[in-house]
């Protein structure tokens, strides 16, 4: 099978690798789409990565015994590789198991657990069906371009009479516009990017700040009547968005944190003790709520396509990740 790899500073390739092959209760799926992440990082760092990427969506194509998908089953492909036995994974929140599988060990092969490939192989029951009528684009988006949001306004029960603060609006941030309002929630958005400013209120922003404005908090706080924001969630992984979070939530508020990052500066007294803040960390969410995300993506067609910008070939993926690297872009994703 085809695969990408970053041989470089900026340098992606494809490479032909051998098809893994399913074992036990894993099947192999043949990839029809894989919505980019974080991987255009590695692109722009360099140093070479020959295993890429944690997002898919596509068609069971082998299974080594009858299990929970079959041949032509339709499935988005769940992050990470979870034991599956565990009490975090047995109540759904497989995502922080903390004994996972090493995949080469237990399929003699160290191919099949990157997406950015033709096929990937997945233990069945992260195998989400895909309801009918739904297309693998946006099915897609089950995985980073919604989930980490659809987690943190599930958590934070984000709903109709709530101001929802978002800073970060790349593509998990853009999610999170998708997430607030559907469940009716007024959104403030926090970009400097111009492009993707405009694209966040397309999505249905109401106002989006730029944070390098002296007084992006005053501007915040001017918009909910000097309270602040009942929830605000940070998908930039910048401890400046973060800290504007934390000060821009009115007092009995709650804070999400979901884009990855390093320290952060906190006062335990002012902001949390005094001001009674909820602060949340959040990855990705419960497989039982896999039915409230697929009706969200359902409901959320024309949404979907406006944050989904950009779609190329797997040959083209140099183009797609230097796209990435420009910021001038929403979701990407690249079709074997």
């Amino acid at each position: 099978m085809r695969k990408v790899i970053i041989s470089g500073e900026k340098r992606a390739e494809i490479i032909q690798v051998p098809t893994p092959r399913p074992k036990e209760d894993w099947v192999l799926v043949k990839v029809e789409v894989i919505p980019m992440c974080t991987e255009y990082k590695a692109f722009r760092g360099g140093g070479r990565h020959e295993f890429l990427g944690h997002e898919a969506a596509g068609e069971v194509v082998e299974v080594a015994q009858p299990g929970r998908v079959k041949v032509g089953d339709r499935v988005v492909v769940m992050p990470l590789f979870p034991c599956g036995t565990c009490p975090l994974c047995l109540a759904g929140d497989y995502i922080h198991c903390e004994r996972h599988i090493d995949v080469a060990a237990f399929t003699g092969s160290p191919e099949g657990y990157e997406t950015y490939a033709e096929y990937v192989l997945k233990p069945d029951w992260l195998c989400v069906p895909i309801p009918e009528g739904v297309s693998y684009r946006h099915a897609g988006m089950a995985c980073c371009g919604l989930g980490p949001t659809f987690n943190a306004c599930e958590t934070m029960n984000v709903n109709a009479f709530d101001t929802v603060l978002v800073t970060g609006l790349g593509p998990v941030g853009l999610g999170g516009v998708i997430n607030a309002t559907y469940r009716g929630a007024r959104v403030i958005g926090v970009d400097a990017n111009a492009y993707r400013a405009e694209l966040a209120q397309r999505l249905g922003a109401e106002r989006v700040v730029d944070p390098s404005a002296t007084d992006a908090r005053e501007q915040i706080m001017a918009l909910t009547g000097g309270i602040g924001v009942d929830k605000a969630v940070d998908c930039s992984g910048m401890a400046a968005a973060q800290r504007l979070c934390i000060d821009a939530a009115r007092r009995r508020g709650h804070v999400s944190f979901v884009g990855e990052s390093g320290e952060l500066t906190v006062a335990v007294s002012d902001d949390f003790i005094r001001k009674g803040l909820t602060v949340h960390g959040v990855w990705h969410y419960n497989l039982a709520h896999t039915p409230r995300m697929m009706r969200l993506i359902q409901e959320s067609g024309d949404k979907l396509d406006r944050m989904i910008t950009h779609e190329f070939p797997l040959d083209r993926v140099q183009e797609a990740l230097e796209l990435q690297v420009t910021g001038q872009c929403g979701k990407v994703i690249l079709t074997p």
